[in-house]
């Protein structure tokens, strides 16, 4: 057979050169054709990056640290890849960071996995003269592929910086040889300019059996992250040899003097917002739209006193007569209108006069800026669960008042670039890198699909579960585009941004209430799953149980949901 193979493709060899087609044609059959990896592609926006007006220090190229000043850099030149292992088991490339800005010195490399494209950035440092930089007294072999049964272009080598006393390192180096690199290739930092860290997300791994060689690549943040923390994010990695569990063996960087004069001003942030603000695709079948809080109140919305229940009052457009501060104790709770019909209005929203509530606070020792996009709804309609092949009813199950969602968008101070999007999810969310989020056509402005009922925010569209994925068992999440779109940049006000120095943002009164924007379930859960179960095949129960009691309150109706302001992340990191 093989024989038979060389003789026609040499017989192929000597037709004219008309039959390249046909030789074209045959040989893919025969031997496959190599897919390139989508890392060979670099990902760029759709759009130029938008002009702002001026400003302070907000998208001028570096940041300074409080003696250390940083730039950003995303281009890159390729040392070494694999092509197996990590997500897809498509492999990992590493990369050096250059070009690099006069007078500034590598910090670490950059790698990411080979199933994205190119989409990436590590910091550069340059010494403010006070002592922030230094070079390394040595190298440590962390790893080598030497000895790994893997699909590589040629070898890769590992090296962690052996930083002099006082110092750190918060990178590491990776070649393509086996001789120590030169000292002067990077630079540790002084303890004071570093912070600790976190592994976040797995690059890749290999599990070379026997050997003893085994490595785990993940990227890196701050360990303490929020609108105080003054942990910097490098944009370098870990590698974790043998399941190593001792201490990481590098640090991030930290903003010394929490400088904030590199955050957005009024003007930039809404050139930010006219960039990026999110297109919000609301299922067709959805009955429960957005609305304003404003038109809310204004409906016949209600605030209820435990233990003088009888006495509820309507509620002030702004939220005035609202309690303002404290903490929710269960005092106090905002519910629906009592007439049926203006209860039944309500439940629907208004979508023509929604608009989206901004909230920016800085974030990764004020080297980003989170744009926090609050949408509100009036009702949370019914959810419905997957069962194998079946989509079960829930009944009354997951109904409540007051539905608060947010899409977080998270901008680099040192450019304006837009770099991940976070999607609010029930009670978590994910975290979506730019290079992997839909954008409306040719324009900057993200996509996302609101679930049905449910609110949920996605960064595409597809049936989402909130259960077992395995087994098929779990609450259905659908997102899908439809002509009912809510434009977040077109109708918004900005209630928030506690850092600026001189322009005053008037925060509107409900903001500050820490009460319920709902009651707690009216209905008895236990007898709405008791009805489900009843239909339900005796060997799915367990899971179907299973899947329901791993819900977060907020969705089972067992407990109101809060406003954007007592929620974890409005002073701190998203989940």
């Amino acid at each position: 057979m093989i024989f038979r193979t060389i003789f026609f493709l040499t017989l192929l060899s000597q037709v004219p050169a008309i039959t390249g087609n046909i030789f074209s044609s045959i040989i893919p059959p025969l031997f496959g054709k190599k897919k390139s990896p989508p890392i060979e592609t670099v990902f760029k926006l759709p759009s130029p990056l938008p002009v702002l007006p001026q400003g302070e220090g907000f998208a001028t190229g570096t940041i300074n640290l409080g003696g250390l000043e940083v730039s950003q850099v995303s281009t890159f030149s390729k040392i070494w890849a694999t092509h197996e292992g990590g997500p897809d088991n498509l492999g990992v490339t590493f990369f050096e960071p250059l070009p690099i800005l006069n007078g500034f010195f590598m910090l670490g490399c950059y790698a990411q996995p080979n199933k994205k494209a190119l989409f990436g950035w590590v910091l550069a440092g340059k010494d403010g003269g006070t002592g922030a930089l230094k070079m390394p007294v040595d190298y440590t072999l962390v790893w080598s592929s030497e000895s790994s049964k893997i699909k590589q272009e040629g070898n890769g080598y590992i090296w962690l910086p052996v930083p002099p006393n006082g110092y750190k390192p918060v990178g590491y180096l990776v070649t393509n040889s086996p001789e120590k690199p030169p000292l002067d290739k990077i630079r540790c930092v002084c303890s004071d300019f570093t912070d600790d860290v976190e592994p976040e997300l797995l690059i890749w791994e290999h599990d070379n059996v026997g050997n003893f060689n085994d490595i785990s690549v993940k990227s890196l943040r701050p360990t303490n992250r929020g609108t105080q923390a003054l942990g910097v994010s490098v944009g370098t990695f870990v590698a974790l040899v043998n399941d190593s569990s001792s201490p990481l063996p590098i640090s991030c960087l930290k903003n010394k003097e929490f400088n904030l004069s590199f955050m957005p001003n009024l003007s930039q942030i809404e050139g930010l917002i006219q960039a990026y603000a999110p297109l919000v695709y609301i299922h067709p079948d959805d009955l429960y739209l957005p609305s304003s809080v404003g038109w809310f109140f204004s409906n016949g919305a209600r605030l209820y006193k435990k233990g003088n229940e009888s006495n509820h009052v309507p509620i002030d457009p702004t939220g005035l007569n609202l309690p303002q501060g404290g903490s929710d104790d269960g005092s106090y709770w905002i519910d629906l209108p009592v007439d049926n019909g203006a209860k039944e209005k309500v439940k629907k929203g208004d979508l023509g006069g929604a608009g989206a509530y901004f909230h920016i606070k800085p974030m990764l020792g004020a080297t980003f800026s989170d744009i926090a996009i609050w949408v509100f709804y009036p009702f949370n309609g019914p959810a419905r669960a997957k069962v194998e092949l079946v989509s079960v009813p829930l009944g009354r199950i997951g109904e409540h008042v007051g539905d608060w969602e947010h899409i977080t968008l998270r901008i680099s101070n040192f450019n304006g670039e837009l770099w991940r999007v976070y999607f609010s999810q029930h009670s978590g969310g994910t975290w979506v890198d730019a290079s992997e989020v839909e954008f409306q056509g040719g324009k900057n402005k993200v996509l996302a699909y609101a679930s049905l009922h449910g609110h949920a925010f996605y960064s595409k569209p597809g049936l989402f579960l909130q259960g077992n994925n395995k087994i098929g068992i779990g609450i259905r999440d659908d997102a899908a585009k439809s002509e009912i779109v809510m434009d977040t940049g077109s109708r918004f006000a900005i209630v928030s941004a506690k850092y600026f120095k001189n322009e005053v943002i008037s925060v509107p009164p409900w903001l500050n209430f820490y009460g319920k924007w709902g009651p707690k379930a009216d209905y008895d859960i236990a007898m709405e799953l008791e009805k489900i179960e009843r239909v339900l095949p005796r060997n799915l129960k367990a899971s179907f149980e299973s899947a329901v009691n791993g819900l977060p309150n907020e969705l089972l109706g067992e407990d109101g949901p809060t406003g954007p302001k007592a929620k974890d992340n409005w002073n701190g990191d998203e989940r």
